[in-house]
């Protein structure tokens, strides 16, 4: 019985790497998958841009969304844009999003349906 439950819990563990705010990356395997410096991470986390989780040891830990943001931060960076600037835009794209999604259930819960030409 003891052994089962175990199991259990420990498939349900791994459940959470489904979810997408789960910190589940070390600095060192962020840095590794999104091509960057460890310092890039660090910068970030100092400017209050990626606020990772911390481990018990005090170690960053992110998650995917935190590095789906970095990514598109860096690209942002490697167009020239500054810190301010990226941040401000990844943000205003972030409530654009949002705001589509809003508007799309909005329609749904009205019954709109879009027509098209024919």
């Amino acid at each position: 019985m003891n052994r089962l439950c175990h199991e259990e819990r420990g498939v349900r563990d791994l459940d959470k790497l489904n979810d997408p705010t789960y910190p589940a990356f070390t600095i060192g395997q962020a840095a590794d998958m999104l091509g960057v410096q460890q310092a890039f991470l660090r910068s970030l986390d100092g400017a209050d841009v990626v606020t990772p989780e911390r481990s018990g040891g005090g170690h960053r830990r992110y998650s995917k969304q935190q590095l789906e943001f970095v990514a598109r931060m860096r690209e942002l960076f490697d167009q020239g844009h500054t810190l301010a600037a990226a941040s401000r835009i990844l943000w205003l794209e972030d409530e654009l999003a949002a705001a589509y999604d809003e508007i799309s259930e909005l329609r749904q819960r009205l019954g709109y349906t879009e027509r098209r030409g024919g």
